[in-house]
This record gives C-alpha cells, structure tokens and sequence, in this order.
C-alpha cells in the first residue's frame, strides 16, 4: 500500500503550535487537504505515535505552514522527533499561540474542530480562522518517499 499511494504526488506542511510553556512545537504533515468552503475546514491526518500532536491539539489553535521547494530542511526538523525541533528554525507566533514557518509559501491559523481515530492515525478537521499566502514560489513536493523538484519548471 504504501508503495502504490507513493505514486500520489503532495505537498508538505507544518502543523503547529505554542505549548503550555510558550514554547513552538509541531510536526512534519503530508496528509493535508482542503475539505470545505463553508465553513472553511481543513483535514488533516496524524500518526496515532506522534509526540508532538498531542501538545498541538491541548493548545486548540495552531498554524499550518504550506512549505516552499526551498525547505527541505525544516521538514527534516519537524520530521524528526525530539523535543526542541525548532532550534534554528525561523518562526514567528501569530494570534491565539498559532506557530508559523518563515519562508513558508502560504499559512493558515486553524482551530481544531474535530479529531476523530482512523487506523493507526488521527483524522483531524480544524477551522480556519485566518490565511495568508505570497505569490512567487514552488511547493515542496514528496513523491515515491522522497523530494520531487523541477516539477514547475
């Protein structure tokens, strides 16, 4: 299975939050979607052994970070588990404790709206409440377990 869905091209985000010490922590998503206009819902599905997640769901608001061809390096941060995944990393909070990626290519502020057991991971719907995007750039792209570039050349 995991080598035919492979062949499904996506993008790459970062989901995340400030924890109960005022500290970022987030996480590496794949598995991110739009789900609907009205209300504005996103989706998302997160491994059931992530660390991370958990701190990110306590705090009810978070950001998602849409990354460019150019940040492999945060995904391998955010990708990896440890606790301070961040260092090094440029972010900034935005309203409500919501974390975002600089250079990231859009963001959005979410609220988490429903978390529901799916397999081995949790599907997640959230709220967007605010959004933002710049209008130069390439997406980072994962395909067949590895990165795809050139593909918007």
């Amino acid at each position: 299975m995991r080598h035919v869905l492979g062949h499904f091209a996506t993008g790459i985000t970062v989901v995340a939050a400030l924890d109960g010490d005022g500290r970022p922590t987030g996480l590496a998503v794949q598995s991110f979607a739009s789900l609907s206009l009205d209300p504005p819902l996103v989706l998302l599905c997160v491994g059931k052994h992530s660390t991370s997640w958990p701190k990110v769901e306590r705090a009810g608001r978070f950001g998602v970070s849409i990354l460019a061809e150019d940040q492999r390096d945060v995904c391998a941060a955010l990708g990896r588990p440890g606790p301070d995944k961040f260092a090094g990393l440029d972010w900034t909070a935005g309203d409500g404790g919501a974390v975002h990626v600089g250079g990231a290519l859009a963001t959005l502020d979410c609220s988490v709206h429903t978390v529901q057991e799916a397999g081995d991971h949790h599907m997640v719907t959230a709220r967007v409440l605010a959004l933002d995007a710049r209008d130069d750039g390439t997406p980072l792209v994962y395909y067949r377990s590895d990165y795809a570039t050139g593909v918007f050349s």
